[in-house]
């Protein structure tokens, strides 16, 4: 490292240090000296800094990077409690008394964090006593916070709102929760997503709020019940990760967003078409690349040609106004029918098999059920026309993954476009870009070039999330003002079972 880089290394940390709440009122000469016994570590994606149980005798200060802070769950496996990003601090207290680590530190991607260990730490304060009585005046103050915090707890004066535990959070979730509960509930936001390994989370809290990858399976449920939850809030259309016979038997009410923003997914379903046909996906790479070649990038007319909508509710129904737009003859199956949408547009309902036979262009909107599973498999496959495009922007199950493999291998499917995945619960929503991609299926669909795989992002407008947000508090308060189970204006409740 030459002087130039250590005096720019000298001033970040210093920097550092000054932001952070502990050590931003100490004299200049005093942290010159903490600097100068600091030191620097490096660390790959995924490893450790410190881990849980082992001897607590350092304070880091993350530098770059981000470190996720895990704490060992119910089944030896680790849970992210919360995640530090650069210029936040971890284990000032241990640089005062020897104790164990009560969780584990972890890189994601590369992390750079300065270092400080106790026995160093004492020697700064033997020289500096004007640190010792800083630190002691922030300590000081921790302690009456917490003090007041364990009085308002002791005479019931804490928050009385209803305490809502949210999974499966990204900063955009968030942002759109906070921007529309107006103050109604106490909201806790979570990164993990909640299944059995993060049932603890749930504890103390009366409603979780879900998303399309949370497990919720029987044993969940009845394990969030035993821990106090009485409502479930899915915080997206699908319920198919949901046991509602469980749920009901349990007492735990579930409601969902049954709509939020068609126009979302029926223009996201519309932008896949588009690329895939015109290949803007392999143009964009040609191009920054420095090649300006057209060969291989034809594309055909949507004018004129036939489109197959499988699911007309709202969502198909965006969609068939953008097709027919286009000028397409659009074909659309779906149980319920609506007669009067048809005739405005020109739109024609058929069965699935003449979907499958007639269309240029086949997009999926139809729910998750036992009837949909694998609905486009080989044998519906093998009846399509040669070069047919297809798109998925509802369920993956809805399509058998290995016989869409081979059709393209075969050329019988001429593209596809993905935005969902019927294994997408280990991969999508998580940055794996410094991981290798264990999942073979998917692994194989990401080489074909008429292959475009988006991680269910279809939904992903300002408009969608505000509506998701707005709908789910709603569905909450619904729940807080009373209303249970199939009285809630959006209930999941079980599937009525047909007599035989």
């Amino acid at each position: 490292m030459d002087n130039g880089e250590k005096v720019d290394k000298a001033t970040a940390l210093k920097d550092l240090l000054k932001g952070i709440d502990a050590f931003s009122s100490i004299d200049d000469q005093a942290l010159a000296l903490m600097q100068e016994k600091m030191s620097m570590a490096v660390y790959k994606d995924g490893e450790y800094l410190c881990r849980e149980g082992d001897e607590a005798n350092q304070m880091f200060v993350i530098a770059s990077g981000e470190v996720e802070v895990v704490k060992r769950g119910e089944k030896e496996i680790d849970v992210t409690v919360t995640t530090l990003k650069p210029g936040e601090v971890a284990g000032i207290m241990s640089l005062f008394e020897y104790d164990v680590r009560s969780a584990s530190m972890r890189a994601k991607g590369k992390v750079e964090a300065w270092m400080l260990d106790k026995e160093t730490f004492s020697l700064i304060l033997e020289k500096e006593s004007g640190l010792a009585r800083k630190l002691l005046a922030y300590l000081s103050r921790r302690l009456r916070a917490e003090t007041y915090t364990v009085a308002r707890l002791l005479s019931g004066d804490m928050d009385s709102r209803l305490k809502v535990a949210v999974f499966d959070t990204k900063p955009y979730t968030r942002r759109s929760f906070e921007e529309n509960n107006d103050g109604r509930f106490s909201l806790h936001f979570f990164e993990p997503r909640l299944g059995p390994d993060t049932l603890m989370l749930a504890s103390g809290f009366e409603v979780v709020c879900a998303f399309v990858n949370d497990d919720l399976k029987k044993g969940v449920i009845e394990e969030l019940k035993e821990r106090g939850v009485k409502m479930i809030a899915m915080r997206c259309a699908g319920y198919n990760n949901v046991d509602a016979d469980a749920a009901l038997q349990s007492g735990v009410s579930v409601a969902r967003v049954p709509a939020y923003s068609p126009h979302a997914i029926a223009e996201h379903a519309a932008a896949l078409m588009l690329t895939l046909n015109r290949n803007v996906h392999r143009a964009y790479n040609r191009v920054r690349e420095g090649n300006f070649s057209l060969s291989g990038l034809e594309g055909f007319d949507f004018h004129g040609k036939t489109a197959g909508i499988i699911g007309l509710g709202r969502i198909g129904k965006c969609l068939a106004e953008i097709l027919h737009g286009f000028g397409m003859t659009v074909l659309a199956f779906d149980e319920h029918q609506d007669r009067d949408f048809a005739a405005a547009i020109g739109l024609s309902y058929v069965t699935l098999e003449e979907i499958f036979a007639k269309s240029d262009v086949i997009s999926l909107h139809a729910p998750l059920l036992p009837s949909t599973f694998h609905m486009v498999n080989a044998k519906a496959i093998d009846t399509m026309k040669t070069g047919v495009m297809i798109v998925n922007t509802g369920r993956g199950a809805l399509i058998d993954t290995v016989a869409l493999i081979e059709g393209l291998k075969s050329g019988k499917i001429g593209a596809a476009g993905l935005d969902v995945y019927e294994e997408e619960e280990a991969v999508f929503f998580e940055d794996l870009s410094n991981r290798i991609i264990s999942d073979d299926t998917l692994a194989r669909l990401m080489t074909f070039n008429n292959v475009i795989i988006t991680g269910h992002q279809a939904f992903l407008t300002r408009e969608a999330l505000s509506n998701i947000a707005k709908i789910t508090l709603d569905n909450i308060a619904e729940y807080a003002f009373g209303k249970r189970f199939g009285d809630l204006s959006n209930a999941v409740m079980p599937a009525k079972k047909t007599q035989g």
